[in-house]
């Protein structure tokens, strides 16, 4: 149960930042895992060193991941837009992205390696230096907290604040937003300042559970894209609901499949993901939250 959990609120806070990045600028974000493991080894790097527990270096974490999406976003997908590229030639630039930064992640753990003979740079595991809270790992606890606090404040920035409305106005009709005196750029880098930081706040987390290496977020992308496909990739707390079933179904579904018909079959745990996109692509193409809940529940009944 624990693995579920904790997997359900990394997947919900990595699929939140990847459709805050699609809303804005319309693109599949494939560098967003590597944000991710920007994060795990920003952690990684500061317990080394400075026997820095991972949960303070979230701040760092955030303003650091939440920087480098800004950056990609102006030096990579603006000027190919401002150019006309298609939309595939930008996803294939995310693509590019995502391999620059794990070869970026390669160099960098050799270089803990070699120089500062961090052996274990490659490949480590820093679970044993999280907190315990009534005899479970605190990350247990801290997830699920951290997942209710960021959605909290989000629906309150959206829904509260002048600049959340703006953000909503620029992200549903961008030429009327910008007719109407809004800042769209001003929009956008926000966006995707917080989509980067959510992404730094989930590696941050999951170095507490799960192993680090070069390529640990690229590795969840299509879990991630699964999480957001289902909650509906115009909508940030679709992505919450995505991400917290598909984290939860993966594990639940390979637990419960494995003590039926044996360990082999945590072997399929990977495809659980690419599982879940295919069938919500099938049943609810546009996400759960398109879905009207009260009409289907009349014909269910209806049918009944």
């Amino acid at each position: 149960m624990a693995d579920a959990i904790v997997y359900a609120c990394l997947f919900a806070l990595m699929s939140m930042g990847l459709t805050l990045t699609y809303m804005t600028t319309k693109v599949p974000n494939f560098a967003h895992g590597s944000f991710v493991t920007v994060a795990v080894y920003l952690a990684f790097t500061l317990y080394h060193f400075d026997n820095i527990l991972a949960y303070y270096s979230i701040p760092f974490a955030f303003l650091l991941v939440g920087g480098i999406a800004v950056v990609m976003y102006r030096l990579v997908l603006r000027p190919l837009a401002a150019r006309g590229a298609s939309l595939v030639s930008r996803m294939i630039a995310t693509f590019a992205v995502d391999i620059v930064f794990v070869g970026i992640f390669g160099i960098y753990s050799d270089l803990l390696s070699n120089v500062f003979q961090t052996f274990n740079s490659k490949f480590f595991v820093l679970a044993g230096s999280d907190i315990q809270v009534f005899g479970e790992s605190g990350l247990v606890l801290a997830a699920p907290i951290c997942l209710v606090l960021v959605t909290a404040i989000l629906w309150l920035s959206l829904t509260r604040t002048k600049f959340g409305i703006a953000m909503r106005a620029a992200v549903e009709n961008p030429n009327l937003a910008g007719v109407l005196g809004i800042n769209i750029e001003r929009v956008y880098l926000v966006s995707w300042f917080i989509a980067g930081g959510l992404a730094g706040l989930a590696g941050t987390l999951m170095v507490l559970w799960l192993p680090g290496n070069p390529h640990v977020g690229s590795d969840f992308i299509v879990a991630i894209f699964a999480s957001s496909i289902l909650g509906g990739l115009f909508s940030v707390y679709g992505a919450v609901i995505g991400g917290v079933l598909v984290g939860g179904l993966t594990v639940l579904v390979t637990v419960y499949a494995g003590q039926l018909f044996g360990s082999w079959v945590d072997a399929w745990e990977v495809a659980m993901p690419m599982l879940i996109m295919v069938v919500s692509l099938l049943i609810v193409p546009q996400g759960v939250t398109s879905v009207n809940w009260k009409r289907l529940g009349a014909r269910l009944r209806k049918g009944s």
